[in-house]
C-alpha cells in the first residue's frame, strides 16, 4: 500500500470519532428545544451527527459542492452498456454548462461543482481543462469553469480479462478523491457530495459489491441504463467471473482489479472527508459501493456520511444495508452524477434551521414586557 494512504487511513483511526461532548450538547438543546420529544424525527437526528462532525451545536451547511468523477470503463467492450460512451464524453462537457441532471439543480440553487477527468475515452477540449483543482470551484450560478485534470488512461482496462488498473492507476485515482475533499475543506465548504459519470459503472460497482459482500451478480446487478434481457445475462456472467477471481482479496486489490477509476476516486474523497472532518452526502447506487469500501479500507469514515435518496438499482439496498445507513428519502431516483446531493444539502440546511432557530422552552417563554408591547405596537 501506498505510504501516504496508510497514513490518511492512520489519522482518521486517531481523529475519526464523532465529538462525544458536542453530540451531547446537542442532544441536550434537541431536548429542550419548544416540541414534543422527538417531533422533528430525521432532522433532529442529523443536527446531532452534524454536531459531531464540527465540534459545533449550532451549523452552517449553506456553502456546498458536489464533487463529480468521469472516466470510461474497459469493460463496455463487453456490450454490458445500453449506451455508448460518448455519454461519458458529452455529459462531463455539460455539467460545466448546467445541463445535466445534477448541474441544472446546482445552477438553480447556487451550489458549486467540482468535476474531474479521471479517464474519460475521448479527449475532453483543452480550453475546458486545467490542472489546479481549487480554480475549478466557482460561483454556483456559473457552475464549474473548469474540468480538472487527473486523467489516468482512456478509460480502464477490460475487467472481464484482467486488472482494470495497475496498482499505480489506483493509487493515484484514490488520491485525487482525497485532494478534492481537503481542497473543498480549504475552501471552507460545510458539506459535499459525492457522484460520477461512466458508462459502464454499474457494472464495476456490481463486482466491487458483491465481492465486497460474498454475493453472486443475481444479488447486485441491475440493466443499468435499460439493458436487454441478452445483455442482462452477458452483464451477470462477467460480474460473476470477475468477482471469483478477486474472492477473498483485500479492498484495494478488489477495487484495482474489478472497479474503475471513478468509483476510487470517490473512496478517496469519502476518506478525505473524514481526514479532514466533513460531512458528506452519498448520492445513488455507484457512490454507495463506493462509500461501502472506504468504510470497510476505514470504518471510521461512516461518522461523516450521510446517506440521500434510495436508488432503483436493485444493489443499493444491499450496500446501504452493509453500511447501516437509511437513506434520507426516497423519489424513484436512479440518475448518478450526484443528483441526491442537492436535494439532501436542502435538508440537512432545514436541519440546522430548525437547531439554529428554534427557540428553548425557557429561551421563547411569552413574559408580561413582550404581551404589553404588542399592544402597545411597538413589537417592531
Amino acid at each position: 500500500m501506498d505510504r501516504r494512504i496508510e497514513e490518511i487511513i492512520a489519522a482518521i483511526g486517531k481523529t475519526g470519532d464523532l465529538d462525544t461532548e458536542a453530540v451531547k450538547e446537542a442532544e441536550a438543546r434537541q431536548e429542550q428545544l419548544a416540541k414534543p420529544t422527538g417531533a422533528l424525527g430525521d432532522l433532529e437526528d442529523m443536527t446531532v451527527r452534524l454536531a459531531g462532525i464540527t465540534g459545533l451545536v449550532k451549523n452552517d451547511v449553506k456553502k456546498q459542492a458536489v464533487a463529480i468523477f468521469s472516466a470510461d470503463n474497459g469493460v463496455c467492450e463487453e456490450g454490458v452498456a445500453s449506451a455508448p460512451q460518448s455519454v461519458t464524453f458529452s455529459q462531463t462537457i455539460n455539467f460545466t454548462r448546467g445541463l445535466t441532471g445534477v448541474s441544472s439543480m446546482a445552477k438553480y440553487w447556487g451550489i458549486d461543482l467540482l468535476v474531474c477527468d479521471m479517464g474519460v475515452k475521448m479527449d475532453l477540449p483543452e480550453e475546458l481543462l486545467t490542472d489546479e483543482m481549487t480554480e475549478t470551484v466557482c460561483d454556483g450560478s456559473a457552475l464549474t469553469k473548469k474540468i480538472v485534470n487527473r486523467r489516468l488512461g482512456r478509460g480502464t482496462a477490460n475487467l472481464a480479462k484482467g486488472p482494470a488498473m495497475t496498482e499505480e492507476q489506483f493509487t493515484k485515482a484514490l488520491l485525487t478523491g482525497v485532494e478534492a475533499a481537503e481542497n473543498l475543506k480549504k475552501l471552507g465548504y460545510g458539506v459535499f457530495g459525492v457522484g460520477e459519470m461512466g458508462i459502464g459503472n454499474t457494472t464495476t460497482s456490481a463486482c466491487v459489491l458483491a465481492a465486497l459482500t460474498d454475493k453472486t451478480a443475481a444479488d447486485v446487478v441491475g440493466r443499468g441504463g435499460g439493458l436487454t434481457d441478452e445483455g442482462l445475462a452477458k452483464k451477470n456472467r462477467i460480474v460473476d467471473e470477475a468477482v471469483a477471481r478477486v474472492k477473498g482479496k483485500d479492498v484495494f486489490t478488489i477495487l484495482q482489479e474489478v472497479g474503475g477509476f471513478d468509483i476510487a476516486a470517490m473512496v478517496g474523497a469519502y476518506l478525505g472527508a473524514a481526514r479532514y472532518r466533513l460531512p458528506v452526502v452519498i448520492d445513488g447506487y455507484i457512490s454507495a459501493v463506493a462509500a461501502l469500501a472506504a468504510a470497510r479500507i476505514q470504518p471510521k469514515a461512516k461518522n461523516f456520511m450521510f446517506a440521500s435518496h434510495k436508488s432503483k438499482e436493485p444493489g443499493y439496498v444491499l450496500a446501504m444495508d452493509e453500511l447501516g445507513i437509511k437513506p434520507i428519502f426516497d423519489l424513484g431516483m436512479r440518475l448518478g452524477e450526484g443528483s441526491g446531493c442537492p436535494i439532501t444539502f436542502k435538508i440537512l440546511e432545514t436541519a440546522c434551521a430548525t437547531m439554529n432557530g428554534m427557540a428553548t422552552y425557557a429561551e421563547g417563554a411569552i413574559d408580561a414586557d413582550y404581551l404589553d408591547q404588542r399592544k402597545e405596537g411597538n413589537f417592531f
